[in-house]
């Protein structure tokens, strides 16, 4: 038996003429919307960076504090505040060394004037028992010494060594201070040219003065305008050194004595300050007296 062709009721099956017109959707509201969006991503995305921005900016200048506006007044303090707060090398080296620092007097006898001064220099304290370096040339032609420390207090003194071949004397002594301190001592190994240094001492027996400057060289020799053998290893520098300041402290500018100063040159009669001084590391001075600088 032949079987019956079934047909789908779908419209698609049913003729044209048959169905009738086809009609489209409605498009809703929100579709329309979404259309819209979509066409117009990017410039909605540009346009609300800038906003983000444009708010960033206006909320920063509602929330930072206006500038202020500094008087004359104001200014002059703050140079003046910058300027005191500079190290201040030259003072700071003098006041860790000063209460060390002592004249020493070469005292003789005149038939006519009885005892007079016949040297003065300079010396530091490097052991608080009262062991003072100097020169061998400020003491050399004293009948008698006498040392006045930082504090105005004086003493005799008597010479306990010598180091000709560096112009090294070592004194001790009599009366000391109730608080007499020690310099402390660094090391001139670790002296580069143009390092500053101070210069500690009594110039023609002003004193104690204070003069600042570099270190010109090391390893120097110099000749003593007396004559006698050359000094070898010497560290030149330029601050200003007159007769006086021989036996005095070089110091670096953390308040260290690194030298003795010794010399210097002297190419004219008048034995003035050219701008060369002599000083002899401290290693040396200090192994004269039986001390190690570290």
């Amino acid at each position: 038996m032949r079987r019956a062709t079934l047909y789908s009721s779908s419209a698609r099956n049913i003729p044209r003429e048959a169905a009738g017109p086809v009609v489209a959707a409605p498009v809703t509201r929100r579709a329309r919307i979404g259309s819209w969006l979509r066409r117009r991503e990017r410039a909605l995305y540009a346009g609300g960076g800038a906003l983000l921005v444009m708010g960033a900016v206006a909320l920063h200048a509602v929330l930072a504090p206006a500038p202020q506006t500094m008087t004359e007044k104001q200014v002059q303090a703050a140079i003046r505040k910058t300027l005191d707060n500079r190290p201040a090398t030259a003072s700071t080296a003098y006041e860790a060394v000063r209460g060390a620092v002592v004249m020493v007097r070469g005292l003789g006898t005149d038939a006519a004037a009885g005892e007079v001064q016949k040297s003065v220099g300079s010396g530091v304290v490097v052991v608080d028992s009262g062991i003072i370096l100097t020169n061998l040339h400020v003491i050399a032609s004293a009948d008698r010494l006498k040392v006045v420390f930082a504090d105005g207090t004086e003493s005799d003194a008597e010479v306990v060594a010598v180091r000709s071949d560096q112009d090294l004397a070592v004194l001790k002594a009599y009366t000391l201070p109730d608080d007499l301190q020690a310099a402390t001592l660094g090391s001139a190994s670790d002296l580069q040219p143009g390092d500053e240094v101070v210069a500690v001492g009594f110039p023609f027996g002003i004193g104690p003065s204070v003069s600042a400057g570099v270190v010109s060289g090391l390893k120097r020799v110099h000749r003593p305008p007396e004559g006698g053998t050359p000094l070898e290893n010497l560290i030149q520098f330029d601050a200003a050194a007159n007769p006086g300041n021989s036996g005095g402290p070089l110091v670096n500018a953390k308040g260290e004595v690194v030298g003795v100063v010794t010399g210097i040159l002297n190419p004219t009669e008048q034995r003035v300050f050219i701008g060369i001084g002599f000083a002899v590391p401290i290693e040396t001075a200090a192994a004269a007296a039986g001390q190690s600088p570290f």
